[in-house]
């Protein structure tokens, strides 16, 4: 699958799992530790491509990460799933919207499946009412489905897998896939990935997981589309130190951590 889009940047604005690192009230030596990679906010990351911008996801640290980065626009938010750690950040799109009020409001476009559209209109219901009241989010949600959609020219594919009972999407744009709390996938939608350069995937831990992959199933699945490099994402404090379980990885694979921003 070739396609063309300019150059893309990824920001990783979260590489932790659903209760972030370190974790309340734990003592392990990663959540103790003094290096900013073992501090993972929950996932989420930034795609650049040419001058549009593209958020995935917007869990409960979505404030403090679009901070952090100095995001004042955006083009779009993709949502993998409705999980907590993915959407619970989205009221905050409100300072989005009035960032040059009053001589304009910016509606924030968000892109997600059916399923997980019906829970964002029920989570963030007054932002859907027929009379809301003065400073909701301004909020336009966009269904897709099994097929390629664009948002401002580029091109974005669904890419499909399960997340313990039930779907989750990852997205591919141009040479870039980002997939995260995949469990498993077909061989069919494994297909849509070959060709892509960059890789990230989630790996929540060493030891296997009933809804999450683990390290070593998703250096299966690395092995099994072929990138020329792969990052992996939403990790536990499991994992270990950032600068001692980096080295237990195969070339060309690495863990990704906040802040982290990668050329294509």
């Amino acid at each position: 699958m070739a396609l063309l889009t300019p150059n893309i940047r990824l920001t990783f604005l979260g590489t932790g799992t659903s209760q972030g690192v370190p974790v309340i009230g734990c003592r392990c030596e990663v959540c103790c530790s003094d290096d900013p990679r073992d501090k993972r906010l929950r996932t989420s990351a930034m795609v650049e491509v040419g001058t549009s911008r593209f958020i995935i996801d917007a869990g409960p640290d979505f404030r403090q990460q679009l901070l952090r980065e100095g995001i004042s626009n955006i083009s779009a938010i993709l949502l993998t799933h409705k999980h907590k750690d993915h959407i619970g950040g989205i009221d905050d799109v409100r300072a989005l919207n009035f960032v040059d009020y009053p001589h304009a409001i910016h509606t924030v476009h968000i892109f997600a499946t059916h399923d997980t559209a019906e829970c964002v209109r029920k989570d963030y219901d007054y932002a859907f009412a027929e009379n809301p009241y003065r400073g909701v989010p301004q909020i336009e949600l966009h269904e897709f489905g099994r097929e390629p959609f664009t948002i401002e020219g580029v091109e974005i594919t669904p890419i499909y897998g399960t997340h313990s009972c039930f779907e989750v999407t990852g997205f591919r744009i141009g040479n870039l896939a980002y997939l995260t709390d995949f469990k498993a996938i077909s061989e069919a939608e494994c297909a849509k990935l070959q060709g892509v350069e960059v890789m990230v995937i989630n790996a929540l831990r060493w030891q296997p997981h009933d809804s999450h992959l683990s390290v070593e199933e998703a250096l299966q699945l690395i092995k099994r589309v072929g990138p020329k490099r792969a990052y992996l994402t939403h990790m536990s404090h499991e994992i270990g130190l950032h600068e001692e379980a980096e080295k237990r990885l195969p070339e060309g694979v690495y863990f990704a951590y906040d802040k982290l921003k990668i050329e294509i």
